[in-house]
Order: structure tokens, then sequence, then C-alpha cells
């Protein structure tokens, strides 16, 4: 095995979802190193395992990409001290969109749906795209996180924000220091969350605001893609939405014509404002509690159409859902998370639904994430 700090030549082979690159030591010994992109040759220095797995860092290119350029953004960077934000903007957007719909590719090949994957969509805003960011402080400084670490990396602006909430960024940097900010006992920072509903002098510390998704010109295509895939559908179908939030896609629903809508959600706050939707019941329910979720199965058992988009943990209590669920015949599921959404795919295929079409999405340009739009029917 490679001692710690040796450094060995290698090219990358691969990516992985954390947007690291695969590379393999002489020895045969794969290492995942950040900041590099495929068909690059570095100098690499060990830094340590896990398991069977090595780490290791940049220290020096040898050949570089021809997608490689600078990032746009100062604080981009690999260091204790550079934002861990946004690993890929180092390389064009055409590169980075080609990496993400080819792991969707591979991914759900492996489940036979090369044929269902479409073309990805990437965004029309790689930068000012952002309308909503949590910054961490110490009552002394403002930043976020630095990739792989509990450091706080200041930052003096972010590119990807909106113009309103770089314009918030730059008068809570203006506090500084800020006291108020300073955190709790045995609290490593405070944490201040804005969005383009609020200016800096409404940012309550340790305050998460209501969920949105994070970038709006491409939370539209989603909303159309599903108003899409549920206009030829009976409207007299009872639907079933799980993960609802404040209704971003039960909206979509009500205004399709549905009339008959249970949205589930977990945040109070939310299910209030869910109920003021037409045609729509509202409930509060833990969708990770066995119990509730069977409970929730029994009293819709006979939905005929499942909308669900949960977090990055996807909905593993799905076949208990659908073992109950015999009457649903539609499913369109939105995922933040490629490898639990391959996980529930295999569930819906395994229970009889066939996968018509799986849209890749580009939601954070910058990041290896990807968002997912499936719509299954049951054979």
């Amino acid at each position: 095995m490679p001692d710690i700090n040796e450094i060995f030549t290698a090219a990358v082979r691969d990516l992985v979802g954390d947007g690291s690159a695969v590379v393999e030591h002489p020895c045969g010994q794969v290492f995942f190193v950040p900041g590099l992109w495929l068909g690059e040759v570095a100098e690499i220095r060990v830094t340590g395992f896990r398991k069977r797995l090595g780490f290791g860092e940049l220290v020096r290119l040898v050949a570089a990409s021809p997608h490689r350029l600078d990032a746009p953004c100062p604080h981009h960077g690999l260091g204790k001290h550079s934002c861990g934000g946004c690993p890929w903007q180092f390389v064009s957007y055409s590169a980075q969109l080609s990496a993400k719909e080819l792991r969707v590719r591979q991914t759900l090949g492996r489940l036979g749906l090369e044929e269902a994957v479409r073309p990805i969509w990437g965004s029309a805003r790689t930068l000012g795209y952002r309308n909503r960011a949590q910054f961490k402080s110490d009552g002394k400084v403002l930043g976020y996180v630095a990739a792989g670490s509990r450091q706080l990396a200041p930052v003096a602006d972010c590119p990807i924000l909106s113009d309103h909430n770089r314009h918030t960024l730059k008068e809570l940097l203006a506090t500084l220091p800020n006291n108020a900010w300073r955190p709790a006992r045995k609290a490593q920072w405070t944490t201040l969350d804005i969005d383009e509903d609020i200016g800096a002098s409404e940012v309550e510390p340790n305050r998460r605001r209501p969920f949105r998704q994070a970038n709006s010109g491409q939370n539209e295509r989603m909303k159309s893609w599903l108003d899409g895939a549920v206009q030829g559908l009976d409207k007299q179908l009872p639907v079933l939405e799980l993960f609802a939030g404040s209704g971003n896609f039960t909206q979509v629903l009500a205004a399709a014509g549905f009339t008959r809508i249970v949205a589930v959600e977990g945040a109070a706050e939310a299910v209030s404002t869910l109920a003021q939707l037409p045609g729509v019941r509202a409930t509060t329910g833990d969708l990770f509690s066995a119990r509730a979720v069977d409970v929730l199965a029994r009293e819709c058992r006979d939905s005929g159409l499942l909308v669900l988009d949960p977090p990055r943990d996807g909905f593993s209590l799905l076949p208990a859902l659908l073992a109950e669920c015999r009457e649903l015949k539609h499913v369109a599921y939105i995922s933040c998370d490629l490898a639990t959404f391959a996980r529930d795919t295999r569930v819906l295929l395994d229970t009889g639904f066939h996968c018509s079409q799986v849209q890749p999405l580009d939601l954070f340009p910058h990041t290896p994430h990807v968002e997912l739009l499936g719509l299954f029917t049951r054979c």
C-alpha cells in the first residue's frame, strides 16, 4: 500500500458522485482526488485511506483537459480556506453537462433504462441563478464551509447568487464583527439563511427559511415537465403527493384539474399553505416512519397517481406503500440524488412499473449535483 505523502503520477479515468476524480496508483490502489477532470494527468499526493479507498490531493497538473478554465469566483479552490460550494467551476459548462448526463446513463443503464434517459436540460444561467443560500458565521467572519472539512471559509462575494442575494450578502458583511452571530456554547458557528423574499435586516440567526427550489428558471422547467406528464390522465384519479413542501408541484396538479389530491408534508407551516389550494387535502406526516406510512397507505389505497419529491435519502418506505396501494397506475418521481433514485426505481420496476422517461436536469451548475424527473406506468 502507498505511504502517506507519497507522490505519484496518474491519469483520471472517471468521476464520482461528489465530483472527485478517480485515479489509480501504479500498485493498483484506487484514489479519489478533487480538482481534476476526465482525461487529465497529474502528480498526486497520498493524504489518507478509508477502508479500501485512498484519498489524495493535486500537486501539479501534467496534462490539462481542453475543458479546463479559470474559475469565475475568487473563492473557488481546494484549500481549507477556499469555498467548496462549486467544485466544478474550473471546467466548461458543456463539459459539466456531458459528465452529468454520462453518469446518469451509466447508472440507470445497469437497470436496462438506457433508452428512457433523455438529453440533460442545462441551466440558462450558470451564474446569478441561486435564489437562496445559507451562510455560516462565528461573529467575526462570514462564509461557507470548505470542502471536506469543518473549516469556515470567509467570502467577500458569491457570483452564483442572484443580484438580490448578492446585495443581501454585501449588507451582512458590512455588519461584521457582529456579536449577535457568535455561536452558542459548544456550537461551531451560527447559520444565516437568506432568500429573495428578505433583506439583510430580516435575517434571523439559526432560523431556516421555507424550502424552495434554488434555481427559479430550472424549477419552472420541472413544473412544466410535470404538467406535461399528467395532462393526458383522468383528472378524477385520486392523487397522492409525498414530500409536498409548500406546494411547488401541488399547484401544478391543482391547475391541471385534479380535484382529489392528498398532499403530505412533514412541516406544519407548509401544510397550512397547502390546505389553501383547491382540491387539496393537506396532511402532516412523517414519511420516514414505517408506522405513519402504513397508516397513510391504508387511507390512500385507492390512489391512481403518486407524485413524490423526496430529499436526498429518497423514499425508503416505497415498497410498503406500493404493497398497499395496488390501484396506483402512474408515478412521477422528482429526485435530487441519483443513487437513491436508482434504488427506488428498481423497486418500481420490480413491482411491475415501466419507466417511460427519465429527464436529467441541471439545477446547480458548477456542482456534480443532478436532478432527475422520472415517469413510471404500471404495466
